[in-house]
């Protein structure tokens, strides 16, 4: 008898692997390439005591050291282990991800994982395997990019390394992506990624002022810069969300029997003219005036609106709500939803 049900439930596990096996598959893949990173990465230490590891490098680590300890002990962001370690990128990219959109609708392609749910988006550390299913939905018609992170969460399942990329990142870009990943590791709602993208964005972005300040002053170089470098991309990206609002509204007009050429041209003379009124921003540091080669796509707006559309709703709340505590607001967050 109990044999039976034993042949019973591997017969089940099999029939259920074959089933989901592009998605076993996938996971394995994955799994292998974070383990193999983790594998790799040496601790801080072997490179602190290097004598030959660069000296500005070895700053780096002491100040992502003394961002960890703020995002624990002012910020309340969860303690883990990540961070601890370095993975050599030696100069070359080790993460693609890839991200799909309707054509003439401002709609993300998801793909269902197990535990985390819904994501707008696929991450490979084989450049190939990125490209062949960029290929893939392209040939379905989709709108299709692939992009680098600079940094990603496995949300408590491996030990996150340092990547030797970040290091190239100034003070400010580096305090606030480190704070952004360690509150995926403490706030994480399953099938909410504009939520969690945002979020992270949010206090990453908000937190590295209070950490340079707190750090260097607020009249060092390390915090005009990014003062200047943070308020040219939010003022980017509302030009950004503003656009995403005119081409929602084109999409929503064009007629069920228009011709796919005159859909084309409709969608190319909006995004074209997005992005030319954007040479006219008041920035800093002016972007590149340069003509682009080939005009963004439909995933180019949804990545902003996915990291940059709820800033104003998570600011009003933190100043209304919690007198501008960033601690607090953290606290309330990580409360009201438990992690995963």
């Amino acid at each position: 008898m109990l044999r039976k049900i034993f042949f019973g439930f591997l017969i089940g596990l099999l029939a259920l692997i074959l089933w989901n096996w592009e998605l076993v598959a996938y996971g394995a893949r994955q799994g292998y390439g974070q383990v193999k990173i983790v594998w790799n990465a040496k601790p801080i230490e072997e490179f602190m005591n290097n004598p030959q590891f660069p000296d500005s490098l070895k700053n780096k680590l002491r100040l992502i050291e003394e961002i960890r300890k703020y995002a624990i002990d002012s910020l309340g962001l969860k303690d883990t282990k990540n961070y601890k370690t370095i993975y050599d990128q030696q100069g070359e990219e080790i993460m693609w991800v890839v991200q799909a959109c309707e054509p003439f609708e401002l709609k993300h392609k998801v793909w269902d994982f197990p535990v985390v749910g819904a994501m707008p988006y696929k991450g490979f550390f084989e450049k190939q395997k990125a490209i062949d299913l960029r290929t893939q939905l392209e040939a379905e018609g989709l709108d299709v990019s692939i992009r680098n992170p600079g940094g990603w969460s496995t949300l408590g399942w491996f030990t996150d390394p340092i990547l030797s990329n970040m290091l190239k990142r100034n003070e400010g870009d580096l305090a606030s992506l480190i704070i952004h990943e360690m509150v995926h590791a403490t706030v994480f709602i399953k099938d909410d990624v504009d939520f969690n993208e945002n979020l992270a964005s949010f206090v990453g972005d908000t937190a590295a002022y209070y950490f340079l300040a707190s750090r260097y002053g607020k009249d060092s170089q390390q915090f005009v810069q990014y003062v200047q470098e943070d308020q040219d991309y939010r003022k980017y990206s509302r030009h950004i969300l503003k656009g995403t609002r005119l081409l929602d509204s084109l999409y929503k007009s064009l007629l069920p029997y228009e011709s796919l050429e005159s859909k084309k041209q409709k969608k190319d003379a909006m995004i074209s003219k997005i992005m030319n009124s954007a040479d006219t921003l008041s920035l800093f540091k002016p972007r590149n005036a340069n003509p682009r080669s080939r005009l963004p796509n439909n995933t180019y707006f949804m990545s902003y609106h996915l990291y940059q559309a709820k800033q104003d709703n998570f600011k009003d709340e933190l100043n209304d709500n919690f007198g501008g505590d960033l601690r607090r607001y953290i606290k309330h967050l990580s409360e009201k939803h438990p992690f995963l």
